[in-house]
């Protein structure tokens, strides 16, 4: 899920792991080719499946998978990764193992599949055993490791003037070098590019001819470059709420970025407008919203779940609005912004930037948002504020920042995928993360092994959205049944 955390990544004073700013060394200034296909990639050792500590649910097995540091040197350092499975319910169905790549980036694979598989249907579960991993640097694979007080001094995205541009320049550096020396030489191959070799290992060390892959979000990324490096040995692949990484310029993806979750926030003033049952419902949101923001900007708004605490305009953005479009909430959403709204105000206060919960290596390897200077920087803040005036300062603008100087190992291309079978691509019509355009672009860019399903609702994720996404998603899975080009599944009600 994109510039989403988990629990696994908690940052706690000189280990934090998905919170790190930094990237690989190895610097590349244009748009990356295509990967070339490589042969096999093989990994140390066999799969020995082991019941997951006493915290894990029933059922859930876990293991360690090495696999080589740099795929590029496979004799070098080597690294293990965690790696948990459930169990196909009924054996005597059972297609296979499907491995799911985990979103985010930073989301742990192993935490979702030893704490609750409920995201996947009854039938895929009965069908697959349900495979997944904590990506490199992630979780149980080595997680990035970097200083808390280092952490805490981040600065703030709001930057003002050139000053302010170079300081985050200079604190990037500091961040980079400090969470390279305490996470070790995994730091610098962090990038999707490699994770597609560790999938590929994964497949062959689970057995499987072919590979079962659902990703989700920012595994989505993985999905796409997985069939682009190894087409022909897919055998299904859904890639829900889809990413599209032939975006090229800083500029155009911040734009679609927030022209999505501005989508989002028109999506709930309308729903309120028409649903009796909205707190909100006969007032002008808008401006209930705005006065938030203004309470939140003079530091006077209360985190209602931290009593005596402001909020600042970031986080009621980011943590409030954004993660409740995310499931579609707008019941709860109305009713905690009617809650903040007849709150008293707090004495006016400075506000703090909460730590990034996603800023992840990762995302920096694999995204090159190069911005000049701080003239560029107030140009892109101005461009997301015209385009999404209800949200300012959303987490792209985060990352942005977050990446200013850092290199890219594997930065934007358009994908070339030939010989693959055909992928499902899954995506809400108002998804706030994932647009419904890049979705369709994707599909573009894969050809005739695209085949786009819509979901013609709200929210981030959407393979289990009723019987009609449900049913067609289980079909391709199961059976390799495809759906008709075009098909699109009605909304269920929020």
């Amino acid at each position: 899920m994109l510039f989403r955390g988990r629990s696994a990544l908690r940052g706690i004073a000189a280990r934090s792991t998905a919170m790190a700013v930094g990237v690989v060394t190895a610097v590349t200034t244009g748009l990356a080719a295509a990967p070339v296909v490589h042969a096999s990639p093989s990994a140390t050792g066999a799969l020995r499946w082991a019941p997951c500590d006493a915290e894990a649910e029933p059922g859930s097995e876990c293991a360690t998978l090495t696999v080589p540091v740099d795929w590029n040197r496979p004799d070098g350092p080597k690294l293990d990764l965690s790696v948990a499975r459930r169990q196909a319910t009924e054996p005597g169905a059972r297609v296979g193992s499907m491995v799911f790549g985990p979103g985010g980036p930073g989301d742990s694979g192993v935490e979702m599949v030893v704490g609750n598989v409920s995201r996947f249907s009854p039938e895929v579960r009965r069908s697959f055993d349900i495979v997944s991993f904590d990506p490199r640097g992630v979780g149980g694979s080595n997680p990035v490791t970097c200083s808390g007080e280092l952490l805490a001094e981040r600065p703030s995205p709001e930057l003002r003037s050139q000053a302010d541009f170079d300081a985050t320049m200079a604190y990037n550096r500091r961040l980079r070098a400090d969470c390279r020396a305490r996470t070790g030489p995994v730091f610098d191959h962090l990038d999707t590019a490699q994770t597609v070799r560790d999938l590929d290992a994964l497949r062959a060390a689970l057995g499987e001819r072919k590979l079962t892959f659902h990703g989700s979000s920012y595994g989505t990324l993985l999905g796409a470059q997985y069939a682009e490096a190894y087409p022909r040995r897919v055998r299904a692949m859904v890639l829900e709420s889809v990413m599209d990484h032939s975006v090229r310029t800083t500029r155009d993806f911040l734009r679609s970025e927030v022209s999505t979750a501005e989508d989002s926030f028109q999506e709930f003033v309308k729903w309120c407008d028409g649903a009796a049952d909205c707190a909100l419902h006969g007032r002008d949101v808008r401006a209930v919203w705005q006065g938030l923001l203004d309470r939140a900007g003079r530091g006077e708004l209360e985190d209602l779940a931290k009593p005596g605490t402001s909020l600042s305009r970031s986080d009621l953005v980011n943590k409030k609005a954004f993660r409740k479009f995310y499931k579609a909430d707008y019941a709860g959403l109305a009713t905690e912004i009617a809650r903040m709204h007849a709150s008293e105000p707090l004495p006016a206060s400075p506000t703090s930037v909460a730590p990034l919960p996603l800023a992840t290596p990762v995302f920096c390897s694999d995204w090159r948002l190069p911005v000049r200077d701080y003239e560029e920087y107030a140009s892109l803040v101005s461009m997301m504020n015209r385009t999404a005036p209800d949200l300012p300062y959303l987490l792209p603008i985060h990352m942005t920042a977050a990446c200013l100087g850092a290199p890219t190992a594997n930065p934007q291309h358009r994908l070339r995928v030939h010989g693959a079978p055909p992928i499902l691509l899954s995506n809400a019509l108002h998804d706030p993360a994932t647009g419904y355009a890049w979705a369709v672009s994707v599909a573009r860019q894969l050809g005739r092994s695209g085949v786009l399903l819509t979901y013609e609702g709200h929210g981030h994720g959407s393979v289990t959205s009723g019987p009609c996404m449900e049913d067609a998603v289980d079909s391709y899975l199961t059976d390799l049944a495809v759906p008709r080009r075009g098909t699109s599944c009605p909304a269920v009600s929020l």
